[in-house]
């Protein structure tokens, strides 16, 4: 499927961008200019395509598009720049991996309706493990790397969040509109804290390159690609990328960034996969499957 290889570069690739980007910015800094790239990109093509209704509508239903700007954009985002400053990016994408376990799990308090099966309860006890194994995966790294994968989990836990609070109080924006709107909130919310932390000289034109591919390449063209694929094949076939999106990563980090393969990160993505199938029911095809949540990284 070309268009699901597309966004699994995409997306795959963010975590190697944002390490290059980190070289000279910090990141927030990094986080607001990327998505200020993409509302540059994604509000004229939502004026193309929709014109002034899609604003009005953004106006009507301004109240989640900031709750999610901040829980599915600024906050999360920044939560994986700052831990991909003391962790492999492989790590933080195998992290970032766990978001439909956070969904599970949070579904279990906030979605009775969704019962918790044996096969479930396995999933998320297997997700959980997973990550715990990641926590300890670089141990010269010490606190600041436990303390850096436990910050990527808390951005997967914030999408999680996001992704059953748009289920229950967005109805009637479009996922793109929705997208735009919040990116738009994202920026304003983190333009102080970035102005404050301005790198003192010009940086590189590597890091301009990285910020420019994370703005359009992940979240402009990443999100468009993600949203045709679920419209032209649905949403459990869109939601694979979630299982090949921590591999690409991880090669990615090897071949380009000179990151090591260890064994405990192999053993992490089995769990944190094996996790995912379980808790989204795909390894149970007799019953109703639940997709896999799937996010920007």
């Amino acid at each position: 499927m070309p268009l699901l290889l597309l966004l699994t570069g995409l997306w795959g690739s963010s975590f190697l961008f944002i390490e290059i980007a980190l070289e000279g910015v910090e990141p927030t800094v990094l986080i607001a200019l990327r998505l200020l790239t993409a509302a540059v990109v994604l509000v004229p093509f939502l004026a193309l395509r929709q014109g002034a209704p899609a604003f009005r509508q953004l106006r009507a239903g301004w109240q989640p598009v900031v709750v999610l700007g901040a829980i599915n954009a600024a906050i999360p985002f920044t939560l994986i720049a700052w831990g991909q400053k003391h962790i492999d990016s492989g790590i933080a994408a195998i992290a970032n991996a766990s978001v439909p376990i956070f969904v599970a799990l949070l579904a279990i308090r906030f979605r009775p309706s969704e019962k918790v099966t044996g096969s479930r309860a396995v999933g998320i006890a297997a997700g959980i493990i997973g990550v715990a194994i990641l926590a300890g995966a670089n141990p010269e790294g010490g606190w600041w790397a436990v303390a850096g994968t436990l910050a990527v989990v808390a951005a997967s836990f914030l999408y999680a969040a996001g992704a059953l609070y748009a289920q229950t109080h967005v109805e009637n924006l479009e996922p793109m509109l929705l997208v735009t709107g919040s990116t738009i909130v994202g920026t304003l919310l983190l333009a102080p804290l970035a102005v404050a932390q301005a790198p003192g000289s010009m940086p590189g034109w590597k890091v301009w390159l990285a910020i420019a591919v994370l703005g359009i390449g992940g979240m402009a063209i990443g999100q468009y690609v993600y949203y045709v694929l679920v419209k032209t094949h649905g949403s459990t076939k869109a939601a694979l990328v979630t299982y090949v999106l921590p591999g690409m990563a991880l090669v990615l980090g090897i071949v380009f960034l000179d990151e090591p393969l260890t064994i405990a990160a192999v053993v992490g993505l089995a769990l944190v996969l094996l996790g995912v199938a379980l808790g989204s029911g795909m390894l149970r095809p007799s019953r109703r499957r639940q997709p896999a949540a799937a996010h920007a990284p």
